[in-house]
């Protein structure tokens, strides 16, 4: 028997009640998908079952016996293990694919004063081969990519053999081919008896790899369902407490003159000839698969990195943004793929991040003006929608969707004329995202030009108007968004056609 049940949990944080007497059983090698809007409840229950979160209410059994989940070492005793949506929390950077994977072996399983690291490294490298992790396993994980970071994640549950193992938004950085292989190993450790949890706003990706699905909303269990009596409407019905018509807001704007050029531009990450250009009140799209170059774009347009050839203009003038501090002065605004690690300060309180990036506004010579900070965090909490009960709150307290709405919330009191958006809806709930598209869209009423990099078609196709691709590095084809199709996206961004790269200007 392999069962586990939370029963009655509640869990209430300072002015908010994040659970409320929610039951949770899997059992008997089950993928149990676990959704529900951001601040539902979901990762606080996981939270809770991986002993992160020691003070709580209620009871956890595993296989009907009663146990104390008192710290993250007692979970993994209990055979529970979490593989955490922001990778970069649960990995050692300077150290190898190795050590990280075989973390827990070294630090608890090595007493004497010697480790044996060629059975270290032997047993990683099986782990690594298990998960299809093609790397060589004395790489430094600060070396790695987003998915391969996973991969290390999923390969260390792997190794520790987990009886119950808790994926919180695995897929968010693998590419389609990463996907599949990893529904793959998940479907083999459930035959071979593991249960496995799995967390997700890709409801399409829930009703494939899901046998049932259990819905919180506002920390109250709504039920549990088999997948194959749901639909995607009903399931979002059930996670919101109401119906969406239309994700995408249909908002009229004007376009202007082309505000933001690049030019033959080539510099690090790999990044080689990209040229693009954005109007006033235009939306472009930068489409490609994971890997293709989208956030090494992304990061060299705002000043990380070098420029070897090439001019970025804005508003007919060359910019020479050395340092994002350069970008930001310059006009351009960037809300990061990585959020926790490169949007917002997590251990700071809403109102810091929000007035962060325009501080100077709120200063009156050294001093700080905290009354109109608070003004001003206020109607910005207020104008994006971020669920909190206070200003000064903790952004490691807010839900991941809310801590999205922080980072681009604060570059609404900027005066950027460019907003770059990089994967902005990755890990945020419908109902967030279709908030975060409104956002977005009164941008580019108010003349902003954006640029929105997504691997994600359907958002492309729904939000902006004209979409450059990208594959290697380079962008290889321009489209006018309504006469193009998430199949001809998937076709230029996996290489297709030989002269695509002729058909940039």
């Amino acid at each position: 028997m392999n069962k586990l049940s939370m029963k009655g949990i509640t869990k209430t944080f300072p002015g908010v009640k994040a659970l409320s007497n929610v039951d949770f059983e899997v059992s008997n090698g089950e993928i149990r998908g676990l959704i529900g809007a951001n601040g539902a409840g979901k990762s606080t229950l996981m939270k809770i079952l991986a002993g992160v979160y020691p003070e709580y209410e209620g009871e956890i059994y595993i296989n009907d016996e009663k146990v104390n989940i008192t710290c993250p070492l007692s979970a993994i005793n209990h055979g529970i293990v979490i593989v955490y949506q922001e990778v970069d929390t649960a990995l050692v950077p300077y150290l190898t694919v190795a050590e990280n994977i075989m973390m827990h072996s070294i630090i608890n399983e090595n007493k004497g004063a010697f480790i044996n690291w060629k059975k270290i490294r032997c047993e990683a490298k099986k782990a690594a081969e298990l998960v299809g992790l093609d790397t060589d396993i004395n790489r430094l994980v600060r070396d790695l990519t987003l998915s391969e970071k996973q991969m290390v994640l999923i390969g260390r549950a792997v190794y520790q053999n987990a009886k119950h193992l808790i994926l919180d938004e695995p897929t968010a950085p693998l590419s389609v081919q990463e996907t599949e292989r990893l529904f793959k190993i998940v479907k083999r450790i459930k035959d071979e008896g593991m249960n496995v949890i799995f967390i997700s706003h890709r409801l399409d990706e829930i009703f494939q790899i899901c046998e049932r699905i259990t819905v919180l909303r506002d920390g109250q269990l709504v039920g549990t369902y088999d997948a194959d009596s749901l639909t995607i409407p009903q399931t979002v019905e059930k996670m919101l407490g109401r119906k969406i018509q239309n994700a995408y807001p249909d908002i009229e704007t004007s376009k202007g003159d082309v505000v933001f050029e690049v030019k033959n531009l080539s510099g690090s990450g790999g990044i080689n000839n990209v040229n693009l250009e954005i109007r006033a009140g235009e939306i472009v799209g930068l489409a490609g698969l994971v890997g293709g170059g989208k956030t090494e774009l992304c990061k060299l347009l705002f000043g990380e990195g070098n420029v070897t050839e090439g001019a970025i203009l804005l508003k007919g003038k060359a910019i020479q943004a050395k340092t994002p501090a350069q970008a930001v002065k310059s006009g351009l605004a960037l809300v990061p793929e990585e959020r926790r690690k490169e949007g917002i300060f997590v251990h700071e309180p809403i109102d810091t991040n929000i007035t962060l990036p325009t501080l100077e506004k709120y200063c009156k010579g050294s001093l700080m003006q905290k009354r109109k900070i608070r003004s001003a965090s206020t109607e910005c909490i207020r104008k994006v929608g971020i669920k909190t009960p206070s200003e000064r709150q903790h952004v490691s307290k807010l839900s991941g969707g809310n801590q999205q709405k922080v980072a681009i919330g604060k570059w609404l009191l900027s005066d950027a004329d460019v907003f770059i958006f990089d994967e902005p809806t990755k890990g945020v709930d419908v109902g967030s995202k279709s908030e975060i598209y409104g956002l977005i869209k009164d941008l580019a009423g108010q003349g902003k030009a954006v640029l929105y990099a997504t691997c994600e078609f359907d958002e492309i196709l729904g939000l902006t108007d004209r979409v450059y691709v990208m594959y290697k590095g380079t962008t290889v084809k321009e489209l006018t968004t309504k006469d193009t199709s998430e199949e001809e996206l998937l076709f230029y961004s996996a290489g297709g056609g030989l002269d695509a790269r002729q058909n940039v200007g």
